[in-house]
């Protein structure tokens, strides 16, 4: 009887130690079955606003009092294993500013997106096979001012695309790009009829009776180009706690004016004052061949010949990145 009771005790002390072993490896099981895979997207989005102001009460040396803001967001989305990778930016500025006995104006207005996609067969390689697409625009009207009554761009008008294939070198810290493309295709869309028949953004201009003034074809609202594009950026800190992010674009057109060169160059120091607080220096520089200065003459806008554009910026503000 006794050998009975043990055999027993010890059958059902194995069947319990091996229920406890099943619901312990299937519990383990589970576990590792939600266990979340790593995403080989990384994703990052920036946003801030930059704020300046000046005040005069009484001010001997004269002097006129403004303040000016400016809402800006960097987006971007990158994919990268092994020897593939996608890089989309999406960038978005709008600045306005007010002065004393003058209307509300516009300091920046932009909406840019960015994507390239790269292949190497060789994992050690610094060099990818590379498409990359371009399109920018703005989100509302812009004046030559003090002229506010008509425009002189719009939203799409103009609108800028670019799509190419080519090579991309990256370095290994990721701080230097160079992409060289021998076969861009570059469109430029004015989706205003008005400024489509002026001719405006180097778009084929409206043909009239020299006499009556009657219009005989409307401007073409696109125009399409084939060239070679480079494009280089450099991003790193350079000092503690100041950051450089330099972006040079050359484009030329093999059809028209071969040699005749497009530059858009941006730049922008970053001092980092905390996580939230920081400066920054923009500069932006512009010369395109095919878009022609407005100078206001007689109060009257008249059409001058192409000339550098320059943009420079200076502020302060709160950024926060999720």
């Amino acid at each position: 009887m006794r050998f009975l009771s043990l055999s027993f005790g010890l059958f059902l002390l194995f069947s319990v130690s091996s229920f406890a072993q099943s619901v312990d490896t299937l519990t383990t099981k589970k576990v590792d079955s939600l266990k979340v895979i790593p995403s080989n997207w990384k994703k990052e989005n920036i946003v801030g606003f930059d704020l300046n102001e000046i005040a005069f009460v009484n001010w001997n040396a004269g002097g006129n009092s403004s303040i000016s803001g400016l809402l800006k967001g960097t987006f971007t989305r990158n994919y990268e294993i092994k020897s593939q990778k996608w890089l989309n930016e999406l960038v978005i500025r709008y600045g306005i500013s007010k002065q004393d006995g003058v209307e509300l104006r516009k300091t920046d207005d932009a909406l840019q997106f960015n994507s390239t996609f790269g292949y190497r067969k060789d994992t050690t390689s610094n060099w990818y096979h590379s498409a990359k697409f371009n399109f920018r625009t703005q989100f509302t009207d812009g004046y030559s001012y003090p002229n506010k009554d008509v425009a002189i761009s719009q939203i799409f008008a103009p609108a800028y695309t670019f799509l190419g294939v080519g090579a991309e070198y990256n370095d290994k810290k990721k701080t230097m790009q160079l992409y060289l493309s021998p076969l861009t295709m570059k469109n430029t869309l004015v989706l205003n009829q008005r400024l489509a028949n002026q001719g405006a953004f180097g778009v084929t201009k409206a043909i009239y009776d020299p006499i009556t003034k009657e219009l005989l074809r409307k401007g073409e609202m696109s125009r399409t180009e084939l060239g070679v594009l480079v494009m280089t950026g450099f991003k790193r800190e350079i000092f503690t706690n100041v950051k450089l992010d330099n972006r040079l674009s050359l484009y030329s057109d093999y059809i028209n004016k071969f040699g005749n060169i497009d530059v858009d160059w941006q730049m922008q120091w970053e001092f980092i004052v905390n996580k939230y607080v920081r400066a920054n220096i923009n500069t932006h520089v512009i010369y395109d061949d095919d878009i022609k200065a407005k100078e206001e003459v007689g109060g009257e806008q008249v059409t001058v010949g192409p000339k550098i554009q320059l943009k420079q910026m200076l502020g302060i503000g709160l950024t926060y990145s999720f």
